[in-house]
């Protein structure tokens, strides 16, 4: 079975394809899942962290430009993109603890990410959820 954080990874997986110009990519969402091996609740989660991110993309990369200091977003990485947005998304709408959000974008920052990301992912996460 599927961790939650294995879910997110996948989300991360699919924003990033998103933000690439496969705006399709909820329509092979489900073989992507399966294929990872995300099913039942978990699949669930993935879902809504997915759609809730797409749905209200223009509120959370406002917020994450807010944050920006000395940072062109149009410069970020897709995949520290993917990963903001997911968290952003967590904090700002999904209402969920900040400080699960904020370790969970580090971790996958680390796995998938450049080495520094991390630390730029948590200083940006950070700064949100105080708000």
């Amino acid at each position: 079975m599927a961790t939650r954080h294995q879910a997110r990874a996948a989300v991360v997986g699919l924003l990033y394809a998103y933000d690439l110009g496969n705006i399709e990519i909820s329509k092979f969402a489900d073989e992507i899942l399966e294929d990872k091996k995300i099913r039942n609740k978990q699949r669930e989660f993935s879902y809504k962290l997915f759609l809730g991110t797409i749905e209200n993309l223009d509120y959370i990369d406002k917020e994450i430009k807010k944050h920006l200091k000395g940072w062109d977003f149009d410069e970020i990485g897709k995949i520290e993109k993917a990963i903001l947005r997911l968290g952003a998304f967590e904090i700002l709408v999904d209402k969920n603890d900040r400080a699960i959000v904020i370790n969970e974008a580090i971790e996958l920052a680390k796995e998938l990410a450049d080495d520094k990301s991390h630390q730029f992912i948590n200083g940006i996460l950070d700064a949100i959820g105080k708000e």
